[in-house]
C-alpha cells in the first residue's frame, strides 16, 4: 500500500518562496503521476501541478502558472513543487496524491492515494 508524506509547509511572507516535497513508503512514486492539490478553509479542493512517471508531462492551473514548478528526482523517489512569488491566496493545506494511470491531471478523483497535507501560510 502506498503511503505519501509532504513536507515543506510553513509560513512565509507575500513574495517568499517554498519548496513542498512528496515522499513514498510502502512502493516506489516512480510507477506514478504525482498531482499537488490544495484546499483553503471554506473552499474545494483545486489541483495545482502534476507530473508524468517519466517527468516529461507536467501541468499546472492557470493560478499558479509562471510562479509554481513541479518536478521529480526518481533516483530519490521525491517530487517537488518550487514555489515563488507567493501570494496571500496561495495560503491552504497542500496535499500530493499518486494516480497509477499516469494521466498527470489536475482532476482529484483519478488520484487513488493521498497524502495528509502540509499547511502553506501566506502572510505578513
Amino acid at each position: 500500500q502506498l503511503q505519501l508524506v509532504e513536507y515543506g509547509g510553513g509560513l512565509v511572507q507575500p513574495g517568499g518562496s517554498l519548496r513542498l516535497s512528496c515522499d513514498a513508503s510502502g512502493s516506489s512514486l516512480d510507477y506514478y503521476a504525482i498531482g499537488w492539490f490544495r484546499q483553503a478553509p471554506g473552499k474545494e479542493r483545486e489541483g495545482v501541478s502534476a507530473i508524468s512517471t517519466s517527468g516529461g508531462s507536467t501541468n499546472y492551473a492557470d493560478s499558479v502558472k509562471g510562479r509554481f514548478t513541479i518536478s521529480r528526482d526518481n533516483a530519490e523517489h521525491t517530487v517537488y513543487l518550487q514555489m515563488n512569488n507567493l501570494k496571500p491566496e496561495d495560503t491552504a493545506v497542500y496535499y500530493c496524491a499518486a494516480d497509477n494511470l499516469d494521466l498527470a491531471t489536475l482532476t482529484s478523483t483519478i488520484y487513488e492515494y493521498w497524502g495528509q497535507g502540509t499547511q502553506v501560510t501566506v502572510s505578513s
